[in-house]
């Protein structure tokens, strides 16, 4: 169970009001979250209609930004100074408990409350790329060409302040372990989710003899990834 936190919320519109004692923060658990999320959802308003997102992300030091095609209505309306909540969620194992209603998960959120504005110079806007392309596969930016010029204009990156933020964590044993509940025959406990990667596919319009690259190889944690002369994937030893 996490620990009440001494460390105010930056504003009253971040305080976690549900359950608390599970609310953080400081930056160090916020970043966690953003860093660890391959997904974040952008929430707002565009002419009275509310709207969730899904999309990529990355995080550079107090900024996170986000990209999609520069003709998108979501990010036009956030561009133009749409008030935004950007949410990353977590989920690390289900939470069995004795009864239905202490079922729970084990999770780690963050959310922030702000608004966006366009990446405008071509700097930022290139290293923004790049780190969109390294929270994916580190590595993988020297491995692929570079966006051209075409590509860039293109593409729309919005940046996002980190603010106002929060942080929710839950994990632990179910909530029923102490009380009448304790006494059912029901097995109770926690059931940790696993992630992993699995064999790379390689494109079936790739040239013969193209290794696996060094990115893929060290995400599986094997040096033993290789490819055959049809480009098929010969396996992980």
């Amino acid at each position: 169970m996490v620990a009440e936190q001494t460390q105010p919320p930056p504003s009253s519109r971040t305080r976690v009001r549900r359950e608390p004692h599970r609310g953080r923060y400081d930056r160090a658990t916020i970043d966690a979250v953003l860093d660890a999320a391959l997904v974040c959802h952008l929430a707002f308003v565009d002419d009275g209609q509310p709207f969730a997102v899904p999309t990529l992300h990355a995080r550079v030091g107090d900024v996170v930004y986000v990209h999609g095609s520069s003709a998108g209505r979501a990010l036009r309306a956030l561009a133009a100074g749409a008030p935004a909540c950007l949410t990353a969620t977590l989920i690390d194992g289900l939470v069995l408990a004795r009864s239905v209603f202490e079922h729970s998960v084990d999770y780690r959120s963050a959310v922030l409350l702000g608004r966006l504005h366009a990446v405008e110079e071509p700097g930022e806007k290139l290293a923004a790329l790049e780190a969109f392309t390294e929270k994916l596969l580190p590595g993988r930016w020297a491995e692929a060409r570079s966006p051209s010029r075409k590509e860039l204009a293109a593409t729309s990156i919005l940046a996002m302040p980190i603010e106002e933020a929060s942080a929710k964590v839950r994990s632990g044993p179910p909530g029923d372990g102490d009380g009448e509940d304790a006494a059912l025959p029901v097995w109770a406990g926690n059931l940790p989710l696993i992630r992993a990667w699995g064999d790379p596919v390689p494109d079936p319009a790739l040239r013969p003899g193209i290794p696996v690259p060094a990115s893929v190889r060290n995400l599986l944690g094997s040096d033993t990834v290789s490819a055959s002369r049809d480009g098929a994937v010969d396996g992980i030893r």
